[in-house]
């Protein structure tokens, strides 16, 4: 899934199509957090983290707590730039070196309509939609709307950690191209600026494979 979307970039992705029987061990400080949550938020909690450190592992990175913090984003170990993800029945992590990689953001959604027709005046802009559906004419197999949710929230996990600034959905117009299975996001506020150069738009790739969606953009450094 991810795997292929990343082929091609200094990131390692470990992905998990579901939770061991027996959790992943977790920090103290991480079990803390999740102490009160239901039985399944404990158990993705630990799978997606357990991901996260075999892929910090990969890269030669420190084995370290990986804790939510303001507006639930992950705190990496220095040096480390990364993004995580869990849908029913999949989770995944990305991990690269900084030297590397200036921002990362996955996304994966079950490939199913939004649960509430009414989300998607939310989540879209009044040009987005129509491309919506052209491309849902053309190609039904896919559940657009719910692509375009997955892809803004990749958007939003390369933006946040670069700007510390929230990102509305209204704030970002996207347009997929099936063909490529790539996207554009172009930023409606001004973009981050990495390395001394601005960016207004971030490029992605997406995948709709066995009943999930799932998006990936990559910001290397010197581009």
């Amino acid at each position: 899934m991810l795997g292929k979307l990343l082929a091609a970039e200094p990131v390692e992705v470990v992905e998990s199509f579901g939770d061991p029987a027996q959790p992943p061990e977790l920090f103290p400080e991480e079990a803390a957090h999740v102490a009160n949550a239901v039985d399944k938020r404990r158990r993705e909690f630990a799978t997606v983290r357990h991901c996260a450190r075999t892929a910090l592992a990969a890269l030669g990175g420190p084995r370290a707590p990986l804790l939510p913090g303001e507006r639930g984003a992950p705190g990496w170990p220095a040096g480390f730039v990364g993004s995580l993800t869990h849908c029913d029945g999949y989770r995944a992590a990305a991990v690269a070196r900084r030297e590397a990689v200036a921002g990362l953001g996955i996304d994966a959604e079950p490939d199913e309509p939004l649960r509430d027709p009414g989300v998607l005046d939310l989540i879209s802009l009044p040009e987005e939609r129509p491309r919506l559906r052209r491309l849902a004419a053309v190609h039904p197999e896919v559940c657009w709307e719910r692509l375009l949710f997955s892809a803004k929230e990749s958007v939003y996990k390369v933006w946040y950690p670069l700007t510390g600034k929230w990102l509305d959905f209204e704030e970002a117009a996207l347009d997929f191209d099936p063909a490529a299975g790539t996207f554009t996001a172009r930023l409606l506020v001004p973009g981050p600026v990495v390395d001394g150069v601005r960016h207004d738009a971030f490029t992605g790739r997406w995948l709709a494979q066995d009943g999930l969606l799932v998006t990936a953009i990559t910001l290397p450094r010197g581009r």
